[in-house]
């Protein structure tokens, strides 16, 4: 955090969220060059041996059909501009019927995009632009209301269970509820479930969703089972690479059967991984505001003892103290009227003036009541030895304050 003046404590101090911000992305990209460290160290030699693998067959091809390098490189490329347009070696299903075009619209609006099929034609790029754009809003949308009713569900479960616990043990009657005279809303206020049982619920039914899928898939597609779990994370967290897809082929065993569950399964993965992405971020980021509340802690208590080597005789109100909380809610910090507002060359600021006056209000007519009833004042030892008179107001602050740093010193 930046420190204006020398010190972080002051007016200059980092905005809490811009903070929260430059930090997580810091973490990020540490997070992203750790990631490509360690792929480049998984993934890179195979990509060698397979380019390596690639180019003796290519030898071998056209030395045996007797053909040059720069014919059978145009062919390639010929192939991959076909690939594009949905062309593959082996038969597999039409990728603009309607059951193909609505299986491309599921990829867009859920953000998955596999890239299998892609539109080719100038109208189709702009009316996907457009599409696209409410269809992507609107999923979002619905994964947002998905985990709320999740959320509601789960707080009514927590307060029927605990009713039920009450009826048993006699403190509730068995027809009684509790809230039964507000709103559904207002009655589950109080049972909002933690942020780590939704998450541990959600972790639970991806696993679960996931684990049926890949039974369902392993089959079906005739991929191995962990293949198949591959393919579902990539697909419920709408990563959507597109090297494993399913239903692509053109004939399947219960072929409408199938496609209903894979779309089902999809649909319930996605739903549950985006929410448990949701659930995620909120924990990454109490996380970052616990980091940012030790660093600020650490960074306040080296600038209160530079503070109080610095300026021992500043006169600074006793009854002003600076104030900072940490909303969890709003994760916003709040700090007193006074913090961060002093000059750095100023006595006493004008709000600490005003706000002195008033209490040293109540200490004169104390004064006033004591001398009238003979019990007269009497100044402090230290005072009388300093020469520094009692008064009332601000200005007795001020004097009391300065005899307390003449005996300091």
């Amino acid at each position: 955090m930046a420190c204006r003046g020398g010190c972080c404590c002051s007016a200059g101090r980092l905005n809490a969220d811009n903070a929260r911000f430059l930090l997580l992305a810091v973490l990020i990209v540490l997070y992203m060059l750790c990631g490509a460290a360690v792929f480049s160290a998984i993934e890179l030699p195979t990509e060698r041996e397979a380019k390596e693998r690639w180019e003796e067959r290519l030898e071998n091809f056209t030395r045996r059909h007797n053909l040059s390098r720069a014919e059978l490189r145009h062919f390639l490329r010929e192939y991959e501009e076909a690939s594009v347009a949905g062309i593959r070696v082996d038969d597999i299903r039409p990728r603009w019927d309607f059951t193909g075009a609505f299986y491309f619209v599921g990829t867009v609006v859920s953000t998955i995009g596999f890239g299998m099929t892609t539109p080719a034609t100038v109208g189709g790029k702009i009316f996907l632009i457009f599409y696209g754009l409410i269809g992507c809003a609107g999923t979002i949308l619905f994964f947002n209301l998905f985990l709320e009713r999740l959320i509601t569900v789960i707080a009514y479960i927590m307060k029927s269970c605990h009713e039920r616990q009450l009826r048993r043990k006699g403190v509730l009657p068995h027809n009684g509820r509790w809230g039964s005279g507000t709103s559904e809303v207002d009655s589950l206020a109080g049972w909002k479930p933690s942020v780590y049982y939704v998450m541990l619920i959600l972790c639970v039914a991806s696993l679960i969703i996931s684990c049926c899928a890949s039974a369902m898939y392993t089959p079906i597609e005739g991929w191995s089972y962990f293949d198949s779990l591959y393919f579902c994370f990539v697909a419920f967290s709408t990563i959507g690479f597109g090297d494993l897809v399913s239903s692509q082929n053109i004939k399947y065993e219960s072929q409408g059967l199938y496609r209903f569950g894979n779309f089902v399964f999809i649909l319930m993965g996605v739903c549950c991984i985006y929410s448990l992405f949701n659930v995620i971020s909120i924990v990454i980021k109490q996380s970052i505001n616990w980091i940012l509340k030790k660093l600020d802690c650490r960074c306040c208590h080296k600038c209160q003892r530079k503070l109080f080597r610095s300026r021992r005789n500043v006169v600074m109100p006793g009854n002003v103290r600076s104030r900072r909380n940490i909303s969890i809610e709003t994760d916003v910090v709040n700090e007193s009227d006074t913090d961060g507002r002093r000059l750095s060359g100023e006595m006493i600021s004008m709000k600490d003036f005003l706000a002195s006056n008033k209490v040293s209000l109540a200490i004169m007519q104390k004064q006033l009541s004591e001398t009238a009833n003979g019990y007269p004042r009497q100044m402090s030892s230290n005072s009388k030895q300093n020469g520094f008179s009692g008064g009332v107001g601000a200005l007795a602050i001020m004097n009391n304050r300065l005899a307390e740093t003449s005996v300091d010193r």
